[in-house]
C-alpha cells in the first residue's frame, strides 16, 4: 500500500503544502481549516488515481510558475541580497497575503484585481498605517519586478501592478502614521539611568553626532581616522551606499570622550558589544541582590536550561532599539526609538547653523553635488563638529 502524502509546513511563509508524485502543491495558511480541507480532498483524489495528469510534475509547467513559486524564489534571493539588513525578514511578512490567497494561482494571472485583494487583506488589521500598507505594496511590486527580470513572468504583469495607485490620505479607514519628532532631552536623561553603560554610551554618542541607529551599531576601531582634532568615521556600508554615496561621521571632542574607551579592541571588532552589555546587566542585577550569597543560589547555579537566544558580537538597529524600549518599560517612561535622536540632533544643529549645516552633518547630500560643493561641506562639517560634537 502506498504511503499517504503528508501535510507539511513551509516555515518561511507559514504555508501548508503536500508533495504528490514529486509535485509540490501549496494549500494556504498552515493549520487553517481551508488548507486542511484542500489537503484531505487532494489526498483522497490522489489515492483514487495517483496517475492523474493533475498530479504529474509536468502538468504545472503548462501554466508557468505559481505565485508561491515566485515568492519562494524571491525569498531565497532576498536572504542573500539583503544579508546586511533585515529587509529579507520584511519580505517574509510581505508575502503572507500572497501565500494565503493566491499560492496556487499561476503568476502570469496575478493582476491588479488580485493586487487590490492583497491590499484589502492588509487593511483588515486596524493597527497597520496607511504609509506601512503602501510600503508593503511597493515590496510586492518589487517581487514581481524581480521575477520579470529573471524571466519567470512576462514584464506586462509588473507593468499592470504599477497601475494600482497607493492609498491616498483621507481615502481609506487606515490610520495615519505619527510623524517622527525629536525626543525630549529629559526623557533621554531619564532613560540613560536604566540602560547598561554600553547602550547608554551609544545613545550619548548618537545624540552628539546625529548618526543613524544602524551606523552607531556598525562602528569599528578600523573605521576611525584620528589624525585631526575632529575624528572622521568613514562607513563603507550604510543606507545609501548602493546609490554610490559616501558617508562620513564627524566626531568632535565630546563624542570622542564617549567613543575613545571602546577603541581599545581588535580593529575589525564592533566598538559596542551586546555581549559586554549583557555582562554589565548581569553584574548590576547581582550587585542589587538582597539575599546574601550564603543563602539561596550561587549566581549561575539555578540556570537549568540554555537561553533561547544568546548575545551576538554586534548590535543591530532593532536590538539597539529594543534595549531602549525595555528600559522605558521598566522605568514607566514614554517609549522612544533611537532614530528620534537623529531628528533631535538635526533640529538643534539647524537652529545654530542653518539647514545646510544640518544637511552636512547628517550626510543628506544629493547625488548631483559637485566635488567643489562637497569639499566646502566637509570643511563646514569639521567646524560644526569641533564646536557641538
Amino acid at each position: 500500500m502506498a504511503r499517504e502524502p503528508g501535510y507539511c509546513r513551509h516555515k518561511a511563509t507559514n504555508q501548508a503544502y503536500v508533495r504528490l508524485n514529486g509535485r509540490v502543491i501549496y494549500l494556504g495558511e498552515y493549520g487553517s481549516e481551508k488548507s486542511k480541507e484542500r489537503y484531505n480532498r487532494l489526498k483522497a483524489e490522489w489515492l483514487v488515481n495517483r496517475r492523474s495528469k493533475m498530479f504529474l510534475p509536468r502538468a504545472q509547467k503548462n501554466f508557468g510558475p505559481t505565485v508561491a513559486d515566485v515568492c519562494l524564489a524571491f525569498l531565497d534571493h532576498a536572504e542573500k541580497y539583503y544579508s546586511q539588513s533585515n529587509e529579507a525578514k520584511q519580505f517574509e511578512l510581505t508575502v503572507k497575503p500572497l501565500s494565503e490567497l493566491y499560492a496556487t494561482l499561476p503568476a502570469s494571472n496575478f493582476g491588479p484585481m488580485q493586487f487590490r485583494a492583497c491590499r484589502d487583506w492588509w487593511l483588515q488589521d486596524v493597527n497597520r498605517t496607511r504609509q506601512y500598507i503602501n510600503k508593503l505594496m511597493r515590496r510586492v511590486r518589487s517581487i514581481f519586478k524581480w521575477a520579470a527580470g529573471q524571466g519567470m513572468i512576462p514584464p506586462a504583469i509588473y507593468e499592470a501592478l504599477r497601475c494600482v495607485e497607493p492609498i491616498k490620505r483621507g481615502r481609506t479607514n487606515a490610520k495615519e502614521a505619527e510623524p517622527i519628532t525629536p525626543v525630549d532631552s529629559r526623557v533621554v536623561d531619564a532613560t540613560l539611568k536604566l540602560l547598561t553603560p554600553v547602550v547608554a554610551d551609544m545613545v550619548r554618542f548618537q545624540q552628539l553626532v546625529g548618526c543613524r541607529p544602524g551606523e552607531v551599531c556598525s562602528i569599528m576601531p578600523s573605521m576611525v581616522d584620528r589624525s585631526g582634532d575632529v575624528w572622521k568615521i568613514r562607513l563603507d556600508k550604510h543606507k545609501t551606499a548602493h546609490h554610490g554615496k559616501h558617508r562620513t561621521i564627524y566626531v568632535g571632542p565630546k563624542a570622542q570622550a564617549v567613543l575613545s574607551k571602546y577603541l581599545l579592541r581588535a580593529a575589525n571588532t564592533p566598538c559596542f558589544s551586546p555581549i559586554e552589555s549583557e555582562q554589565q546587566r548581569l553584574e548590576a542585577r547581582h550587585a542589587s541582590r538582597k539575599t546574601s550569597l550564603n543563602c539561596g543560589n550561587v549566581p549561575g547555579s539555578n540556570r537549568k536550561r540554555v537561553p533561547r537566544t544568546s548575545p551576538t558580537d554586534r548590535f543591530s538597529a532593532s536590538t539597539y532599539a529594543n534595549s531602549i524600549r525595555y528600559a522605558c518599560k521598566r522605568g514607566n517612561i514614554p517609549e522612544w526609538s533611537p532614530n528620534r535622536l537623529r531628528h533631535s540632533a538635526a533640529t538643534e544643529i539647524r537652529k545654530k547653523f542653518g539647514l545646510e549645516g544640518a544637511q552636512v552633518i547628517l550626510g543628506h547630500a544629493s547625488a548631483d553635488i559637485t566635488q567643489v560643493y562637497a569639499e566646502r561641506d566637509a570643511a563646514l562639517a569639521v567646524s560644526i563638529a569641533r564646536e557641538v560634537g
